[in-house]
């Protein structure tokens, strides 16, 4: 099965759902649009809580992406004249036929998604939300191996503490405080301004709860069995997963 990039956007509005189906289009704005946004051929939309019981928190539909150009959000949206961000430029993603995935992928537990970068692979096989992302080779053989011990993380969890917004790599919930689980390349790990953005980062979580687990890639790729013990005692410590 060809792994060609994907992502899931999130729909936040019904009316916007009605141009989806209806105009065959979505938009991001430039400026938070993944990196990657040019070779994404895949797109499937996330519904909130503002659909219902039916399409809520699941992801049900995917499309080919067919083209993709820069439009100012006045030209997408002609009768927003007024709209603070009238000017500002979002990528419009042109798209195929909507159809169906093989099974309805849910989220376990309410979360806050933006954008899942993924493949049609994952689209395709993913069971729930968390096995859609795909981020870094490091992560993904964490996951694989929190899920086989039964530990079943939320991936690229977002917590807000005094206005800043932090992006797990794996939150673990358990009963007397959570697990923020990171796993860090050893180029990233190992540059100055990334050590002082992670000591003050684990500081704010700390100091709100939160028990934090870094591992290095050498530690994922060589004692993963190690790293998965470590987790594990934690969780033992915080008297179990919720």
């Amino acid at each position: 099965m060809n792994d060609l990039p994907g992502l899931v956007g999130i729909v936040p509005r019904k009316e916007l759902w009605n141009v989806i189906k209806n105009q065959r289009w979505y938009h991001i704005p430039v400026e938070s649009a993944p990196k990657n946004i040019n070779e994404i051929k895949y797109l499937a939309f996330y519904f909130p809580s503002v659909f219902g019981r039916d399409l809520r928190f699941k992801v049900i539909y995917y499309s080919a992406i067919n083209d993709i150009e820069i439009k100012k959000r006045i030209q997408l949206f002609s009768d927003e004249i007024e709209h603070p961000r009238r000017n500002s430029e979002y990528y419009q993603m042109h798209l195929d036929e909507i159809r169906e995935l093989p099974r309805p992928i849910l989220s376990m537990r309410w979360r806050r998604i933006v954008h899942i970068p993924t493949t049609l692979k994952r689209l395709l096989l993913a069971e729930e939300i968390n096995d859609l992302y795909w981020t870094s080779q490091l992560e993904e053989k964490m996951y694989r191996a929190l899920k086989r011990h039964n530990i079943f993380p939320e991936r690229q969890y977002v917590v807000r503490i005094n206005k800043q917004c932090y992006f797990l790599d794996f939150c673990i919930f358990c009963k007397k405080a959570n697990i923020d689980l990171e796993c860090d390349g050893e180029r990233y790990h190992t540059m100055p301004d990334a050590l002082t953005r992670d000591r003050i980062r684990n500081n704010q979580l700390t100091s709100f709860g939160w028990s934090v687990l870094r591992f290095s890639g050498s530690d994922v790729r060589n004692h993963l069995r190690d790293c998965i013990k470590i987790v594990e005692r934690t969780i033992y410590n915080l008297k179990g997963l919720v």
